[in-house]
This record gives C-alpha cells, structure tokens and sequence, in this order.
C-alpha cells in the first residue's frame, strides 16, 4: 500500500479512537501503527466489562434494507444512549435469531418492518447476558457478492432523537464497502460501525441518500470520503484496510 494511503488509514482510525476515548489517548501521538495498537491495548486494560453494547438480532440480512434500519436504529437513540454507545466504539454483537419470536422474552428498542433483524438498546453486556446465552453468533460466511449500485433513503424513525443541532437539508453520498476476502458477518461489522458512528456524528440523518457502491476493495480509489471505517487486515497483520466509508454530499 503506498504510504500515503496508509498515512490516511492511520488518521481514519485515529480520528475514530479520539472521538470515542479522548481521556485515554491524549498524550498519544497515534500517527503510527505502533501508536495505534498502544492506544488500543489502553484501551483493553480500561475495559471493566460494563461499556455500552449492542445486540442485533439478524433473520436473514438483505443488505440494502439492514443498511437503513441501521442507520434509523441509531437515530432512535436518546442522547445518553447514543453517548454510551459511542464510548464503547458502538460495539455491537450479531446473533442469528427471528426477533419476532423474542419479543415477550427481550425489549428491542428497534424491529425492522419485516421482521428481519432486531437491536436492543445500548446497555451493559451483563444486560445482555440472556439473549447471548441463548442465541448463536451470526455465521455468514459466505463473501459478500458484488451488485449493481443501488440507492436507498433514510426514512425519520417514528422516535426521532435529534442530535442538538439545527435540522440539516437531505444529503446524498456514495457508500462504498470492500467485498473481496470479506464475509457477510465481517461485512456487517464493518458496515454497522461506519453507519452508526456517522449517524451520531450527523453524517447521516433522516431524509438522506445513500449509494450504496461495492467494490473488491478501496484502495485506489480517487474519491473524497468524509468517513473511513480502517481496521486492521485479517490477512495483513499490523497493516490496516478500509472496508467501508462514505463520500463527501454528491
């Protein structure tokens, strides 16, 4: 990757740790690699097993519709919440599940329409415990399959959290993912952290327009992207990827 690239990566993923856990890493430099995986094991010895997770309960994800009750999942959330999210990197556990059948056992602060995937609200994993023991991990191992570019709208949730500011017009952004070497439930990971961290950030609201662009891979791309989900390459250790990331308003 040229260094230029990887400078970008390192300053996405950088961006993302300082808009999260500013307390943890202010002496940091986090322009490097080594830097980055420092803060990161910072981080890890801070954990004391009570941040804020998600679970999402997945049927059977049709990946443009999960992409929009994703995005108005997280417009849902009340401030507090979506602050303990963010806090925790919006960590999030997919469990294969109909969360339609598991209504009268656990509260989902949002149900897709069709029933295809459900999200508790941001709690302590201990919370969560329950629906963890009962249900598996989402296994989808499957590569995620390249497809004609589609675009979708991110409709107002019926509870509607603004974040503070002023309500902004509609926008319209690419988002493009990465697909080769990458799994339907990698893909989700990866796809669930650049949408939810962008809706909190105002990236994304009610009204816009997304694109939805895959492509084998990111890199060599000559856009302008506003938001960069880089994590590190399971294939690559200690180098970095990018598998998803939004343009600047089109």
């Amino acid at each position: 990757m040229p260094a230029g690239a990887a400078d970008r990566l390192i300053a996405a993923a950088a961006g993302r740790i300082r808009a999260a856990r500013p307390d943890l890493v202010a002496d940091l430099d986090l322009s490097s690699m080594a830097a980055l995986e420092a803060a990161r094991a910072r981080i890890r010895d801070d954990d004391e097993g009570d941040e804020a997770v998600v679970v999402a309960v997945i049927r059977a994800p049709d990946l443009p519709r999960w992409i929009v009750e994703t995005c108005v999942f997280a417009l849902s959330l009340p401030a507090d919440r979506a602050d303990a999210w963010r806090r925790g990197f919006t960590r999030t556990l997919h469990l294969a599940g109909q969360p339609r059948h598991l209504g009268e056992r656990f509260r989902f602060a949002h149900v897709a329409g069709d029933g295809s995937a459900g999200w508790t609200a941001p709690a302590p994993a201990s919370d969560v415990l329950g629906l963890r023991r009962l249900l598996k991990t989402f296994a989808g191992e499957r590569e995620l399959r390249p497809h004609a570019p589609v675009t979708v709208r991110v409709p107002y949730p019926a509870q509607y959290h603004a974040g503070g500011g002023p309500a902004r017009p509609p926008v319209h952004r690419d988002l493009y993912y990465a697909t080769a070497r990458v799994s339907v439930a990698e893909g989700l990971v990866h796809l669930n952290h650049l949408l939810a961290e962008a809706v909190l950030d105002g990236l994304v609201g009610p009204g816009d327009r997304l694109t939805l662009r895959p492509v084998p891979r990111l890199t060599g791309l000559e856009r302008t992207f506003t938001a960069v989900r880089a994590e590190t390459d399971v294939h690559r250790p200690h180098t970095l990827q990018a598998y998803a990331a939004l343009t600047e308003e089109l």
